[in-house]
Parts: C-alpha cells; sequence; structure tokens
C-alpha cells in the first residue's frame, strides 16, 4: 500500500505525481479535473458536448503522462501544458482556459 503524507489537511499519495497550486499548497494529482477542465473550455467555446469529450479524452493523457514524468508539478505548468494540447484542437478554447483563472 503506498505511503500517505498529510500536507495541509489532505492526503497525498508518495506514487502519484503532486501538483504544487498557488500558495505553495499540494495535492494528488486528478486527472478528472483535467479532463472536465478542457471539457467545460471546449463547451464554452461552443464545441458540441462529442467534439469536447473527443478533445478531453485526447489531451487529459497527454497531460497525465507528463504529470507523471515530473512526479512534483507546478499549477502553472499544467496550465502552459493543458493550453499548448488545447491550441492544437480548438483555439478559442485553449484562450478560454488559459483565462478563465484570471476571471474567476
Amino acid at each position: 500500500m503506498a505511503k500517505k503524507e498529510q500536507k495541509q489537511g489532505k492526503d497525498i499519495s508518495e506514487d502519484g505525481p503532486v501538483i504544487v497550486k498557488r500558495g505553495a499548497h499540494a495535492e494528488e494529482y486528478d486527472e478528472r479535473k483535467v479532463y472536465a477542465s478542457v471539457y467545460f473550455s471546449c463547451r464554452n467555446a461552443h464545441l458540441s458536448e462529442q467534439e469536447a469529450e473527443a478533445i478531453a479524452e485526447k489531451v487529459a493523457p497527454v497531460i497525465t503522462g507528463q504529470a507523471k514524468k515530473e512526479k512534483i508539478i507546478l499549477s502553472d505548468r499544467i496550465l502552459r501544458l493543458i493550453t499548448g494540447e488545447l491550441r492544437k484542437y480548438s483555439e478559442d478554447a485553449a484562450f478560454l482556459y488559459e483565462t478563465h483563472r484570471d476571471l474567476s
């Protein structure tokens, strides 16, 4: 069983990648969050559900693979990676993803 470490009230597995967020807190990487954020960026860019799902299914595993290679990855790096991958499929979705953080 993977040993876990407590970080600001959350369990962090030593097996999986860890994201260091703004404010320096860490959390375990979750591909579902990447998928969801890509999907909703695509939908907000007026892509169909099917297009959004197809893009999210392509982008999420690429980001997961990179996160696993790096083990500890900054959230800003995740942002840049996702934006770069999204640009391959939709400039509008990439723009919305990249700027959403500034608006929220």
